[in-house]
């Protein structure tokens, strides 16, 4: 019989869920097959659970919290799922993302999260989630500029992301704001492992205009492909898809300024934005 999966209760809410509901089935004496059959639920649920892969719906929570004796414990980890949706596409993303070797993205909306600045962040969080706390776009901020770790290793991966003009030419947070963003994207475009066009209105219609794109390549595996598009987020592996996904880069890549002119194209929009310093 294999040795069950280790788990690591600090990667998120349902694998902190996950971790709880093992450590309790063990203390009961129970195989995951006869608490389903308890619940009931198919034993494969209760491993899904476990691995943190799969939330429980709250009626299932409360019959497993009722059978393990938790004495509520998990109710309330139940009511922080609820609060804090389970690990979607984006979660899985920045896994991929702290490996590539290669990261190509096509910005339709906002400076990519691994070249913004902390100000320039949380004016996007602030207004993208308007839901949340103060302290929760301090915590998401957070989370994003740590992200920005993967351009900082010893052998970076290569960051090529095609800006489109409203991404420079939106006013967010203001004109500090902005000048200080601009000034960060064009000191990030020095390094040899960043490369930034800008895709002018001028060039029309694109391949982009159904939204953000980002395909990243890796040492030993296939590529895959990142959608943002409104609220709706995707990742796309099947490998047809992918590379039709990358086609659309390669046209909007065509489209674009090249990265010197691009530079002179953001040097001067940041004129616009009055003078600033680098914070």
């Amino acid at each position: 019989m294999p040795a069950p999966k280790e788990l690591d209760p600090s990667r998120s809410l349902p694998a902190l869920y996950g971790a709880k509901l093992r450590k309790l089935r063990i203390m009961a004496g129970l195989t995951q097959r006869e608490l389903g059959a308890l619940v009931p639920i198919a034993h494969s649920r209760i491993a899904q659970f476990e691995l943190g892969n799969e939330t429980p719906p709250r009626h299932v929570s409360d019959r497993l919290d009722e059978i393990l004796g938790a004495d509520g414990d998990l109710k309330d980890l139940w009511q922080h799922l609820g609060r804090f949706p389970p690990p979607d596409a984006f979660v899985k993303f920045r896994g991929y993302e702290a490996r590539a070797v290669a990261m190509h993205k096509y910005q339709a909306h906002t400076v990519p999260g691994l070249l913004q600045t902390e100000a320039y962040a949380r004016e996007v969080m602030r207004h993208a989630l308007p839901w949340c706390t103060p302290k929760e776009i301090d915590e998401k901020v957070a989370l994003r500029l740590a992200r920005q770790s993967v351009l900082a290793k010893d052998n970076p991966p290569l960051l090529w992301a095609i800006l489109d003009e409203a991404v420079i030419r939106r006013s967010v947070g203001g004109p500090s704001v902005m000048c200080n963003q601009l000034a960060f994207l064009l000191q990030a475009a020095m390094a040899p492992n960043v490369e930034i066009q800008v895709l002018p209105f001028a060039a029309g219609g694109h391949a982009g205009m159904g939204g953000s794109v980002t395909v990243l390549s890796f040492e030993n595996s296939p590529n895959l492909v990142y959608l943002e598009g409104g609220f709706l987020s995707g990742m796309i592996t099947d490998r047809q898809e992918v590379a039709k996904h990358s086609h659309r880069y390669h046209r909007l890549h065509a489209l674009a300024l090249p990265p010197e002119a691009s530079v002179r194209w953001i040097e001067k929009a940041m004129e616009e934005f009055g003078t600033c310093e680098l914070t």
